[in-house]
């Protein structure tokens, strides 16, 4: 019996959830049983809100990680922009500081269970640290977010990544289901379910298998941020007048969507360069590329909690003040705020 658990969360995207769960339901109706498809939670059974109008589904179980088979993760529906509480950013960092992200951790953990998410719910597993050195692709607003995160972003309708599977935009959900099918209990019961929607799956499947192009020199199709990795062309007598400003300990405080964080910085000037450390808890990192341009302070630095994720800085000081901006993704920027210390 091939199981599947689509697990729900507030705020979830009706589609994500809605079309995988038709195309298990008719495979099931082909495979002779052979398959069984579950509404579930991390909490248990409960009626769950969506993104879609707060339209409700019923969740029958709780989201069990050692029942092998399928555990499908969607995306959120809310807000494209801005951080308020109906955002998509928002919606799916409350999803991840649920007990959804360690259960599918567990789930991960065993041989018998293939994890699949459609559109955001990708994100939802790397901004719970899951997805780290993995191959994955998210809605095409989500790849900067799923980069910083430390996965690998492929500009694909579908990637499978072994154990790991995800779809792209919304309407992947058909795409990301009938390929499981297929994959699961083979292509002859896959057919059928395509026959009987009159669909037929978009793309190729991305797999890390086979040759490699020759022109593969960069997988995705969106433009990062470079900003922060760019080389400083400020001389050097300059270079050192304006880093002056910002050498010193600092003690900061960055207000993201999903918490506060409290990051002491160590900044000092070597040879024209600037170079520091930021320290968060007990993990002590260098500040990856800093760069210093028209009187304002930019690099790059990994966390780790709440989450694993790579932050870009931009930030300017005013005496013994600092402000300045963090940003991740399609996060809303986050507001950065400090005083140097002795």
């Amino acid at each position: 019996m091939l199981n599947v658990q689509i697990v729900l969360f507030d705020g979830f995207d009706l589609l994500d959830a809605i079309a995988p769960y038709e195309v298990f339901c008719a495979a099931a109706m082909y495979a002779d049983k052979a398959l069984s498809v579950e509404l579930v939670t991390a909490e248990g059974p409960r009626s769950v809100a969506s993104g879609i109008n707060g339209v409700e589904l019923a969740a029958s179980g709780r989201l069990n990680p050692e029942l092998g088979g399928i555990i499908l993760v969607p995306g959120a529906s809310g807000d494209v922009e801005g951080d308020g509480p109906n955002s998509i950013p928002t919606i799916l960092a409350r999803a991840v500081k649920t007990e959804l992200t360690a259960l599918v951790r567990q789930g991960l953990e065993r041989q018998d269970i293939i994890v699949a998410t459609v559109c955001g719910g990708s994100l939802v597993l790397a901004m719970g640290g899951l997805l780290e050195g993995r191959s994955a692709v998210t809605n095409h607003l989500g790849m900067g977010l799923l980069e910083a995160t430390g996965a690998i972003p492929i500009p694909a309708r579908v990637v499978d990544d072994g154990n790991v599977v995800s779809g792209g935009g919304v309407t992947s959900g058909l795409d990301v289901a009938v390929y499981l099918v297929e994959r699961e209990l083979g292509p002859r019961i896959a057919h059928k379910v395509e026959q009987l929607f009159e669909f037929e799956r978009r793309g190729t499947v991305w797999r890390n298998t086979g040759m490699a192009p020759n022109d593969d020199t960069k997988l995705t199709d969106y433009e990062p941020d470079t900003a922060s990795e760019t080389v400083s062309t400020i001389s050097l007598d300059h270079n050192l007048k304006q880093a002056s400003v910002f050498d010193g300990n600092w003690d900061t405080t960055i207000a993201t969507p999903v918490g506060k964080l409290q990051v002491k910085l160590s900044l000092s000037t070597r040879e024209g360069m600037v170079q520091g450390t930021a320290t968060q808890g007990d993990e002590t990192v260098e500040l990856i590329n800093p760069v210093l341009q028209n009187n304002k302070l930019a690099w790059s630095l990994r966390i780790t909690k709440p989450m694993r994720i790579n932050l870009k800085f931009e930030v300017s000081a005013d005496g013994d003040r600092m402000t300045g901006i963090a940003k991740a993704g399609i996060l809303p920027a986050s507001q950065l705020s400090g005083k140097r210390v002795p």
